[in-house]
């Protein structure tokens, strides 16, 4: 048994609990053709007009939510577009994600900017840390991150975009922030995958939700090899002991995220 399931068992059930939490406000289905692929406010989408194309209307809303039509990935362009002119979308990262539907298939892709508005689910990576003696690596969010700057993270944490399956971006993503090849660890493992679903704030118009699938790795940072940023995404890497690391999650110093993991990886 880990020292917050040990000491801490309370906070780390209501962290558990945070992590399952339906929509501040109800949403509707969002749709293309038959598969839900998000969900939105159900006026959040009434100031945003997308004009008709030669197959038909491209946004359209019945009783049963709001529909897209047109070819996916070309219509969630014209969406991400109207909704950052009407800033309505989060920071623009001209990074696409997948789009799937409940069975997984690919259906096309989206501007990362407006997956949480839309609710559509999204994919990511971790990496947790030791090394070999026992101390956390763990990073320190820059301030200029749109989510959770300056709050302590996981050694590296990322996106999967479309283009990439988890573990390509396992691999890019650990040399983006944390300067470090793949080949340079040890005992690197997966660790499980984490779900989460619960409302998120966004910076204008109505409230996010977060479907996230989190695919986690364990590994040894062996002796001598040091975490170096790549992106300008992390303003510090540090060895924290376990026990600070238990009393700055307590003190809510890290991400939701990382917490969970931790968490998960039996901390």
């Amino acid at each position: 048994m880990g020292l917050l399931a040990a000491r801490h068992a309370d906070w780390l059930a209501q962290l558990r609990a945070g992590a399952q939490q339906p929509p501040a406000r109800p949403r509707v289905p969002l749709w293309w053709r038959d598969a839900a692929i998000g969900s939105v406010e159900p006026e959040f989408l009434d100031r945003i007009g997308l004009a008709s194309d030669t197959a038909g209307p491209l946004l359209w809303r019945t009783g049963q939510g709001w529909h897209l039509g047109g070819e996916l990935t070309a219509t969630l362009g014209r969406l991400a577009l109207a909704l950052r002119e009407a800033g309505l979308a989060h920071a623009w990262r001209d990074e696409q994600l997948a789009v799937r539907d409940a069975q997984g298939r690919m259906l096309g892709t989206v501007e990362r900017a407006v997956v949480r508005p839309l609710g559509i689910a999204t994919s990511a990576v971790h990496l947790l840390a030791l090394a070999p003696h026992g101390e956390h690596w763990v990073q320190r969010r820059a301030l200029t991150k749109a989510n959770d700057p300056g709050l302590w993270d996981t050694l590296m944490g990322g996106m999967v975009p479309a283009t990439d399956t988890p573990e390509q971006a396992l691999a890019r993503e650990t040399w983006e922030e944390a300067g470090l090849r793949l080949e340079q660890l040890r005992g690197l493992a997966w660790g499980g995958r984490l779900a989460s679903r619960r409302p998120r704030a966004e910076s204008r118009g109505g409230g996010g939700y977060v479907v996230e699938h989190i695919d986690w790795w364990t590994c040894v940072v062996p002796d001598g090899v040091w975490p170096a940023n790549q992106d300008g995404e992390v303003d510090e890497f540090r060895l924290m002991p376990a026990d600070e690391v238990v009393a700055r999650l307590l003190a809510g110093e890290f991400t939701t995220e990382a917490a969970l993991l931790l968490a998960a990886a039996g901390l």
